[in-house]
């Protein structure tokens, strides 16, 4: 970096140490508390931020019109694994392909030259595809650099940290009336969930979640972390969940008939386009999802269980649990759960009013179907 921020910080003070100066340096300054639990200063207004995973940018939009203006630097996950996004980003902002590129969405492949480079003033990891708690080293270089780090966390607990995370980007871009606003609404949504099957117990469900369904053999599923948490949220019972000690693993064909579930939810994404597997996302058509779908439910095996002789075969977007938009993902779930219970929860509404109050750039596609 051409400026030690600290010894920039040093000099101010003792420049102007006959008192409003001072006030007006120790003002900019905010102490605040990552999910990780770490304790952090960090001088305001931020005008340069490094992002640990590209996705991100997408939180950030939540709460600031022109997110791409804040980047210094960020990884390539989003331009690779979501094109369609960073297209129409880009039609919006297009000094987004001038962001240099830091990393490919690995914490291996995450270049602490190149981010310092770029003259941060903030860098916001999560660990999900970058730098995590775990990387002390690369935190070490950034704070040894006068870069404050910050962790925020739409995965690991999403549940727990979804909105704590976003009203820490809020106060970090100084656009805490903005991120309340969110907060509130994806409050106000969960809490419908949670309130309504608190006060009617209805049946749980038996629910084999497919991840990445078409890919591989039946069935990689995640467990009680990641997507997996939503599906007690939603009043599901998830089978993977009884067996699996990590996070995302398999479980096998045979325990899947043993079980029987109720219902069935495949993930998929653009990713797995050509391959067979469930095709769901932004800019996909629905009526290709909806095919896809139909065609993973005749699959020897699956046609078998419960759920799909009783029609209740369904597709989420896998990415959808990793970000921001989460509380999306419980609506639906709790939809395709209990569908008399929650027979006026519309998750499409929820979508078009985020898109109206919240995003700069409409989030648009398909990102949950129903064979």
């Amino acid at each position: 970096m051409s400026i030690d921020r600290r010894a920039f910080v040093a000099s101010a003070l003792a420049a102007c140490a006959c008192g409003p100066c001072v006030r007006a340096v120790a003002a900019d300054m905010i102490t605040v508390t990552d999910v990780a639990g770490r304790t952090v200063a960090v001088p305001r207004p931020v005008r340069r931020i490094v992002l640990g995973e590209g996705r991100h940018l997408l939180a950030m939009a939540l709460v600031h019109p022109d997110p791409v203006s804040l980047l210094a630097g960020w990884p390539a996950d989003l331009k690779r694994q979501d094109t369609v996004t960073y297209g129409l980003y880009r039609d919006k902002f297009p000094a987004i392909d001038a962001v240099p590129i830091i990393g490919h969405g690995t914490a291996e492949s995450f270049s602490v030259e190149q981010a310092l480079a770029s003259e941060p003033d903030l860098a916001i990891f999560s660990g999900g595809y970058g730098p995590s708690a775990r990387s002390q080293e690369t935190i070490d270089r950034f704070e040894a650099a006068g870069v404050p780090v910050v962790f925020l966390d739409f995965m690991t607990d999403p549940l727990k940290n979804t909105l704590p995370s976003m009203a820490l980007l809020g106060r970090l871009l100084g656009r805490e009336a903005q991120a309340d606003a969110y907060v509130a609404f994806c409050r106000s949504r969960l809490e419908r969930v949670r309130t309504r099957l608190a006060e009617a117990t209805p049946p749980i469900p038996t629910v084999l979640m497919h991840a990445h369904a078409g890919f591989q053999d039946c069935c990689n599923s995640p467990g009680r972390a990641t997507l997996g948490a939503f599906i007690a949220a939603a009043g599901g019972h998830n089978i993977a969940a009884d067996v699996l000690k990590q996070p995302i693993g398999p479980v096998s064909l045979e325990y899947v008939l043993e079980r029987d579930p109720e219902v069935y939810v495949a993930t998929g994404g653009t990713h797995l386009a050509g391959t067979g597997g469930l095709v769901i996302g932004p800019g996909v058509d629905a009526a290709q999802t909806r095919a896809l779908l139909a065609a993973l439910a005749r699959r020897p095996g699956i046609a078998e269980i419960n759920a799909v002789k009783h029609g209740r075969v369904h597709g989420l977007w896998h990415l959808l649990g990793n970000m921001a938009l989460n509380t999306l993902a419980v609506e639906v779930l709790a939809k395709w759960f209990h569908p008399t219970l929650f027979g006026d929860v519309d998750p499409d509404a929820s979508l078009r009013e985020i898109n109206t109050r919240f995003l700069p750039v409409p989030f648009l596609g398909t990102f949950w179907a129903s064979a």
